[in-house]
């Protein structure tokens, strides 16, 4: 595999890093641009696993960061911002020859979901740990937008998400056109499980990325 640092210009004074995994085998045909969940980075472990993982099998992947984690702030930037950065790193990984799919995990796949509802032109959206609604306070909804989505669109959650719980996040993918869903056995938001599972985290990412291949081979 081959790692190549791009910086994504959000203005003619800001950039954001993005890192690209290619095969150096294997010619893509997807790129995968996923961005972080509000606590993470572009060195997300997730996103790192999905780099090690799909470019041996066809899928390149373009993960990037938002602005305040580029400053190393600590709060998300406002949504027009992180919406703004997402459309920045379409353009600068669209085409190719390659079927676009975009999408993260938590906020950094919501706000992939927001723009494409906008109108962003993919070809798929893979949404993991979809933040459906602040633990805790399940009439604070994150939903409005979704049933816009007009692409096949992936959910991968764990079954002990507090962001969202499986009758609700299912619900929600019942109003969304070609929607599909696939369950973490035990994971929570993120993606950790009890020892009493027998799986390691590591495991759960795996069972995750084999959930975004079936998928993908399936549209």
């Amino acid at each position: 595999m081959s790692e190549t640092v791009v910086p994504v210009a959000i203005s003619d004074h800001q950039t954001v890093t993005a890192v690209l995994t290619e095969s150096e085998v294997r010619a893509a045909s997807w790129i995968f641009i996923y961005a972080p969940g509000a606590g993470s980075n572009v060195y997300d472990p997730f996103g790192c696993h999905l780099s090690r993982r799909l470019p041996a099998s066809g899928v390149a992947v373009a993960r990037f960061q938002f602005p305040y984690m580029e400053l190393g702030k600590r709060w998300p930037d406002r949504p027009a911002v992180l919406e703004e950065v997402w459309r920045a790193a379409v353009e600068v990984f669209r085409g190719r020859d390659r079927r676009l799919l975009v999408g993260g995990r938590s906020m950094g796949g919501r706000i992939a979901s927001q723009i494409v509802s906008a109108g962003t032109l993919v070809d798929a959206v893979a949404l993991f740990a979809y933040p459906l609604h602040p633990p805790g306070n399940p009439l604070k909804t994150r939903d409005e937008h979704l049933p816009a989505i007009k692409v096949p669109t992936l959910f991968c959650s764990g079954t002990r998400d507090a962001f969202g719980s499986k009758e609700e996040l299912e619900a929600i993918s019942a109003r969304v056109k070609a929607s599909t869903v696939r369950w973490l056995d035990a994971a929570d938001h993120g993606f950790n499980v009890p020892k009493s599972s027998g799986r390691s985290g590591e495991q759960v990412q795996e069972e995750a990325f084999g959930a975004l291949m079936d998928w993908l081979g399936s549209i």
